[in-house]
């Protein structure tokens, strides 16, 4: 049994909360909300992100973070990741020096184009081979209520890998093990990108050829960007690629699907964040992986038109045409 302590009392942090409850862990939640955390340990709900869910008794909340970084073998990270950087600075005092440490986040920083791990290495000053990540087509309000499902863990250290399939699985919850980090970060901070175009063209009133179409090619873009960064591009063909592609694409519960769809209705992004108000990394990351993707060259026509219409620089509808009339070369 490890002692696991989940930093963020959302629904993906609770969701695998209650996921690493079921596969024996114990486990203890931090968030900043004191209504939501004394929910979570007088109620065992947290209507607040998972209406209408019982969550294990066993499953304890707090607001102190020293407390349960003092309480943990195993940290797991599950904040929305611009907040990462000044979030840690903040525990840096409290963080101890040799537990291997978790992220779920699926985004890129804004202001130095890092992955998340990479974050937390040059805020922590940690070697990476402490950290490790959870990825894949991981809906939580679907895990939640223990519907089979699987995920991605990756690390360049094996024990990290061993320990990470110790604590996520379960008879609904496979994992499959990686041991391409930079792959399976990009492909999750990417996809999110590409759901935002298939929402869109979905608000815009396109059918599924042109989801299709932007889902197949939005993955190419992925796939060549990432193994320009040395990813396997394997990995973009397996869960933490087109699965959780698919899955944020096609979901109507996906943040990312649903925030592109009210901006392909209403052009507006400012309508978009007021119907959608739980955090759309996608609209975060996409001006981040155009500028990774811009340093080694490589062509990401779909994130690109995401990225402009997100700025505001672009309406919806003339992103479409310009996707629609840029050269044409190999598919693959």
């Amino acid at each position: 049994m490890k002692k696991v302590a989940v930093l963020g009392s959302g629904a993906w942090g609770t969701t695998l909360g209650q996921v690493m409850v079921d596969s024996g862990q114990q486990v203890l939640i931090w968030g900043r909300n004191k209504k939501v955390v004394r929910e979570i340990n007088r109620r065992h709900s947290n209507r607040r992100f998972l209406k209408g869910i019982d969550l294990p008794k066993e499953l304890k909340a707090t607001t102190d973070i020293k407390a349960v970084l003092e309480f943990a073998d195993v940290i797991l990270l599950a904040i929305p990741s611009q907040t990462l950087r000044e979030n840690l600075n903040s525990w840096k005092g409290f963080f101890p020096k040799d537990l291997p440490i978790i992220s779920t986040l699926k985004g890129i920083e804004v202001e130095t184009q890092l992955r998340m791990t990479e974050v937390a290495q040059q805020v922590l000053e940690i070697d990476k081979s402490r950290l490790g990540v959870i990825t894949g087509p991981n809906l939580a309000s679907e895990i939640i209520m223990r519907q089979p499902a699987g995920a991605v863990v990756a690390s360049e250290n094996p024990l990290n890998i061993a320990i990470m399939q110790e604590l996520f699985s379960t008879n609904y919850f496979r994992i499959y093990p990686s041991d391409d980090l930079v792959g399976c970060e990009f492909a999750g901070a990417a996809k999110s990108v590409v759901a935002l175009a298939v929402g869109m063209a979905v608000g815009m009133g396109y059918g599924e050829n042109t989801q299709g179409l932007m889902i197949t090619r939005g993955l190419s873009e992925v796939a060549k960007f990432g193994q320009a960064y040395g990813a396997n591009p394997l990995t973009f063909l397996g869960l933490a690629g087109i699965g959780d592609l698919v899955a944020s694409a096609q979901s109507p519960l996906s943040r990312n699907r649903s925030f592109g769809e009210v901006l392909g209705k209403s052009g507006s992004v400012a309508k978009a964040r007021a119907q959608v108000v739980k955090t759309v990394e996608g609209v975060y990351s996409a001006g981040a992986i155009l500028e990774l993707a811009h340093r080694v060259g490589v062509e990401v026509p779909i994130i690109e038109a995401v990225s402009d219409v997100v700025a505001g620089t672009l309406n919806p509808r003339d992103a479409m045409d310009r996707l629609m009339t840029i050269s044409i070369k190999a598919e693959i």
